[in-house]
């Protein structure tokens, strides 16, 4: 492992949003000994800074400058390119410890991880030496740009198109809900090139600088949750990109951009198992405090049941995380593992911010409450990346393979 990839996971204390608690900790490191990540921001200043950004809904720059220069940027990125070449496991680790101090500075984070994907996956060394290696020099960010307003889970039903002219592609098109896309220095880019072909060997991918001609950022979009996660629409019109930029063969974008979410799904899972262990940790917290009837809620059986399933929630989740990153770093094929890891820790997200607003009562609903922000990030865990009918969508079509009579 690189120096800067032992850097990273070693036990010095990395200084930026998104610990976990004493305690959540303490559980953590016994399953984990020899990993021991420790963020050093008190529990008052994570929510002080969390809630600050999630009123704001400014772009968190002071915490992601932060965090590329410790190294928990682009962690993905393979040592040749400069990276810290780190395994999916270990990139897991940190998206839950990030997840837990506010999902929305972890999905700005790991909005680099998927922009990159497609090109750890197909890009060419010249490519990544030109577009990976610029995100580990200086604190940058990149763009994942396929969905579309009419397009969302529905890949094969892309309108933007690139049309070959000498040699560049002329694009033209419009992207929704693009995260980093008001602050990206590039985009990969799904794009129709044969619409005389299948829908699969359709499209191709290609690297769109975020300073072409012609491309439009369109405004910020004002979310339930995760605020400070800057998604925008991204308009392109006659956009020229070079030959050099297209990711593979024409007809390849499609592969890659499946390929790119193996790697992807599995840390946007961390990232709700990090939500749903925080839900679990504040709901125990003020059930120890919180009396009625002369004792504590928590030793009234209803709730303390609520938070037992809470309890095996981020355990299930958590465990189906690690075994997908495994598959991967096995040089395994996950997609079977990821989707059944994203489909089971969205649903452990939204199910544990729901109880633990249903635990702390009238105050939940409040925005003073340390879950009414938790249950509002939480439900897109269920949407982006593949909704959860999508991932069972992928699950249940490998089912019949699996088992035979």
């Amino acid at each position: 492992m690189s120096y800067l990839a032992q850097r990273t996971l070693s036990s010095t204390s990395v200084k930026v949003a998104g610990a976990l608690s004493t305690n959540a900790t303490r559980l953590f490191s016994t399953t984990v000994p020899a990993r021991d990540i420790s963020f050093d921001l008190s529990d008052e200043q994570r929510t002080y800074q969390g809630t600050h950004y999630d009123e704001t809904m400014e772009y968190p720059w002071p915490v992601l400058k932060k965090a590329h220069e410790v190294g928990l940027l682009n962690t993905h990125v393979p040592e040749a390119f400069g990276g810290p070449g780190l395994s999916l496991r270990e990139c897991a680790l940190i998206s839950e410890e990030l997840a837990y101090g506010c999902t929305g500075i972890q999905t700005a984070m790991e909005a680099n991880g998927l922009a990159e994907a497609p090109l750890i996956v197909a890009g060419s060394e010249r490519q990544n030496a030109k577009y990976l290696s610029r995100m580990i020099d200086e604190p940058l960010v990149a763009s994942y740009a396929v969905t579309e307003p009419g397009a969302g889970s529905d890949v094969a039903n892309i309108q933007t198109k690139a049309v070959k002219k000498g040699d560049k592609w002329i694009l033209n098109g419009t992207k929704m809900w693009i995260t980093n896309a008001g602050y990206a220095n590039w985009y990969f880019v799904l794009a129709k090139t044969d619409p005389n072909e299948r829908p699969h060997k359709a499209l191709s991918g290609f690297i769109v600088d975020g300073d072409s001609a012609g491309l439009i950022r369109g405004k910020k979009e004002i979310n339930m949750g995760q605020r400070c996660s800057d998604t925008r629409m991204v308009t392109f019109e006659d956009v020229e990109v070079p030959q050099e930029n297209m990711l593979g063969s024409p007809g390849d974008g499609f592969k890659i951009a499946m390929g790119a979410f193996d790697i992807t799904r599995p840390l946007v899972s961390a990232g709700a198992v990090g939500l749903a262990q925080r839900a679990l940790y504040e709901a125990t917290i003020y059930a120890k405090e919180r009396k009625t009837m002369g004792k504590p809620i928590i030793a009234h059986q209803a709730v303390a049941f609520m938070l037992a399933d809470m309890q095996m929630a981020v355990e299930s989740s958590r465990n189906l995380v690690w075994k997908s990153a495994w598959a991967k770093d096995a040089g395994e094929r996950n997609s079977f593992w990821a989707s059944m890891a994203k489909c089971m820790a969205g649903r452990a997200a939204v199910s544990n911010a729901n109880d633990a607003v249903q635990i702390y009562g009238g105050l939940g609903f409040n925005s003073e409450s340390a879950v009414e922000k938790l249950y509002r990030d939480a439900k897109i865990f269920e949407l982006y990346e593949g909704t959860s009918q999508i991932q069972r969508l992928v699950i249940s079509r490998q089912l019949a393979d699996l088992y035979d009579a």
